[in-house]
């Protein structure tokens, strides 16, 4: 049977976001046959504010997504900071480029889970997390992985990161019960 393909597609500014990621896929590579696979958004701002915010180079080893590619998966970590209660713009112009995908349900029965950074405890991933259904908590955070960047010289911390890759490892393993299980009528 082919690996189960789980997607974990991102966007980061000052990398705190990128750190959660690889740890997620570090998670949901633990899981036998599952493949995890990092994936950014395109960015959105112009080299120069960019380098006015000075924000660090992209991950080059980490490749820009298209819309059309989240078909490959069989599931899917999104992760995000938080800003203002919303995601970064950046991810909500990708999330906007898949209409097409969500008019035609091409994505129904994927397993999906989010993560995110904000600047300070409090700082609206409570309002980002409540954007996306949550049926029922059972137990950790209901918010998913999460990180505190303060100023942006935080790092997430050692339990951060656990959080992330067993989120990574949680979502790999539904990811793979699921795959090819049809939808309920």
């Amino acid at each position: 049977m082919a690996a189960t393909k789980l997607y974990v597609v991102y966007y980061s500014l000052y990398r705190h976001v990128e750190i959660m990621a690889r740890e997620v896929q570090r998670g949901a590579n633990s899981v036998q046959d599952v493949e995890a696979t990092l994936w950014q958004v395109p960015e959105t701002l112009s080299n120069t504010i960019l380098q006015k915010m000075n924000a660090p180079a992209k991950a080059a080893d980490v490749p820009e997504i298209r819309p059309e590619q989240l078909l490959e998966a069989d599931g899917f970590l999104f992760g995000f900071p938080s800003r203002f209660g919303v995601m970064a713009a950046q991810f909500k112009a990708f999330f906007d480029a898949t209409n097409d995908l969500w008019e035609h349900q091409a994505l129904a029965g994927k397993p999906a889970g989010i993560f995110w950074s904000t600047g300070f405890h409090g700082g609206g991933q409570e309002l980002t997390a409540g954007m996306f259904e949550m049926n029922q908590v059972k137990g950790g955070s209901s918010y998913g992985a999460g990180t505190y960047a303060a100023d942006g010289s935080r790092e997430p911390t050692e339990l951060e990161l656990q959080q992330a890759f067993y989120q990574g490892k949680y979502v790999a393993e539904i990811t793979k019960k699921l795959k090819n299980k049809p939808l309920a009528s």
